[in-house]
This record gives C-alpha cells, structure tokens and sequence, in this order.
C-alpha cells in the first residue's frame, strides 16, 4: 500500500526489514525521529531492543557491543554525535562486528547549521579513526532509495563483517514521498556470525590472533588479519557497484553529484549529462574513469568544500570544475549559475 512517508522513516523501515533487533542511539537533528521511532517499535514488540545512551559514545558502543552479542544492530547521529563515533567505529573494525552507522549530515564543523543540510562528513567517513580500514559507505537520494540501502548496508555489514555507514543529510530526512514499501522486494544476507561465547570469546581493539588473543609484538600477525581484511572488504564492496549515469546525448560537459544535490539538479539533464555515485566509498574509480572520458569538462556539485571533488581528480587524473554548495545553499538556480559561471570561466 502507498503512504505517504520521510526518509528517515523509509530507513528505519528499511532496517526491521533488514531483520535489525536493537537499536541504541541519542538524540540528534536530522535523524531524531530514526530514534523516536525505535522507541515506539520496541514498545510494542519487547524482541526489538532499544537503547537511549547517554550520548553518541555510548551509543556507538552500545550498537557494537550488541552485534557482538548476536543482534543486528544499527544507530543513527548526525556530524557532531558521529565526530564521537570516531573511536567506536575503529573498535567496531578491530572486532570485525557488523552493523550500521546512519550519519544524516548537516553542516559543520561543530553545531553548525543543526536544520540545514551538508554533504562535508565525507574524509571523516574514511579516515575518522585512528589506522587503516577500509570503510563501505551508501548514499541514496529518494524516499524509496533510502529504504532499499539500509537493508543494502546491512547486508554489506554482514558479508563484510565491520560497520557499515549510510548516508543521508538534513532534506533527504526530512523528504517524504509517496512509496509503497511492502511491494518492494529485497534480498536480506543473514547473520552468520557466532555471537560472543560461542567461537571466539574474546574481542579486543588491540592487535589479535583469529581468537582474540593479544599479539602486539608480531608484525606477522597483523599483517595477515590486515590483509585478509582488506580483501574481504574489496570483494564485498565490488559486489554493490552502485551507480546512475544519464548521458545527454551532444554534451561535452558531465555534472558528477550525489545524494539530495544530485535530485536537485536532475532537470539540468536536458543539458548536462549526469553521473550519481551511489556507493560513495570505496570510491568508484573505475567507473569514473570510463564514464568521464568523453567529456571536456567535469563539473562536481556538492554540499562540501571539495571533498569528493579531490577524490574524481585523483581517480581520472585530470582537474575538475567544482561547485560547493555551503551553507545549506541547495538551490537550482544558484547552482546553475554556478555552473554556467565556471564553464564561462574555462572558454572565456
């Protein structure tokens, strides 16, 4: 049946579906209704488990701590509560515990612009915790999309075994669409994890054995957990290759965006062909290379200062023009001057 709902409620949904059993959380615009609705559930069905930590810390451990037990765990912050995260997230890799992080992002840095949407988290994303890890992340851009990639980044969560993040930011929230979720089909990885007792007893952040048992003196050791790590994550991800590209047939210039900017400047297809990532790390190199080939100008609009700019250079190997849209300013027409501002910039 169609109703009416949020992006945040299609991703809560999209998590029962995904056969989630434990939330734990703390208040935080834009995803405080992802919490808000995790209450009422777990009143109403007691194996649902719900946590309100006393802040982002707690949570981000409490929601590790419960996948180790056996659940299928997941919570859900925004900039300033994942910033806490940080150090959780590293753990969560160190144990190899699957579940998912939501980071719904406004902008920053600090509090910010609690209401207004950003897309400036993403170098946090990779590379927030201390060490090498190899983060997966998901960003859609619809109500319907937002449902489809939570259960899409619990299952990566499963078959990677590591925390899993899905993106969103404060419009993409807040959108409600009409969707019929109950006739969407998707495909759900069980747990195959032991829980904690059984198997493995011991987890630990420091370095460790396939038992959990503490070697910080055998390069040898961490070498080998490191490398099959790195593998598991690189075949995992190479399974959601996750992308949108609309060619504009006569176009020499392509417009890369992501997330609520790319749904915003989806009318200028009648002029730029459009490429979406979906799977926003690890990055789609590849892709991006055969896809930007053909153009003389790439043009990326995002909600930050750069930041995925920076990788499509290091992907493709050429410069790019960039928009960075700051400060909540997702707006069509600003965005399109922008664009013809800089194309002006690069034949004047």
């Amino acid at each position: 049946m169609k109703r009416l709902i949020s992006g945040n409620e299609a991703i809560f949904q999209g998590a029962l579906r995904a056969g989630a059993n434990y939330f734990a959380g703390y208040p935080i615009s834009p995803t405080s209704e992802i919490l808000q609705q995790a209450s009422l559930h777990a009143e109403e069905n007691p194996p649902f488990r719900f946590l309100q930590a006393e802040d982002e810390i707690a949570a981000a451990v409490a929601t590790i701590s419960a996948s180790l037990a056996g659940a299928k765990a997941f919570t859900a912050t925004s900039g300033p509560g994942f910033s806490l995260m940080q150090e959780a997230l590293g753990w969560g890799h160190a144990v190899e515990a699957p579940c998912v992080f939501i980071n719904s992002m406004r902008v920053g840095p600090s509090t910010g612009m609690p209401t207004q949407p950003a897309q400036a988290d993403l170098r946090q994303i990779r590379g927030g915790s201390a060490g090498d890890y190899y983060p997966i992340a998901f960003y859609p851009n619809s109500v319907e999309e937002c449902f489809r990639l939570t259960v899409t980044t619990f299952n990566a969560a499963e078959e990677s075994l590591s925390p899993v993040i899905l993106l969103a930011d404060a419009f993409l929230s807040h959108l409600y669409e009409v969707v019929d979720l109950q006739g969407i089909d998707v495909d759900v990885v069980p747990r195959e994890k032991e829980p904690l007792g059984k198997g493995q007893r011991l987890f630990t952040g420091t370095a460790h054995d396939k038992m959990g048992n503490v070697k910080t003196n055998d390069p040898e050791v961490y070498r080998a957990w490191l490398s099959e790590l790195k593998d598991r994550h690189h075949r995992v991800s190479e399974k959601y290759p996750l992308f949108e590209y609309l060619p504009r047939q006569g176009s020499s210039d392509l417009l890369v965006a992501f997330g609520i900017t790319s749904r915003i400047l989806s009318p200028l297809k009648e002029r730029f062909s459009i490429f979406r990532p979906v799977r926003i790390l690890p990055l789609l190199e590849q892709e991006l290379k055969e896809v930007t080939q053909s153009y003389r100008h790439i043009i990326v609009v995002e909600g930050s200062d750069g930041q995925y700019a920076d990788w499509v250079e290091w992907a493709i190997g050429r410069k790019v023009l960039r928009v960075p849209c700051l400060g909540g300013g997702f707006k069509l027409q600003w965005i399109r001057h922008q664009i013809e501002e800089r194309l002006e910039g690069e034949t004047g």
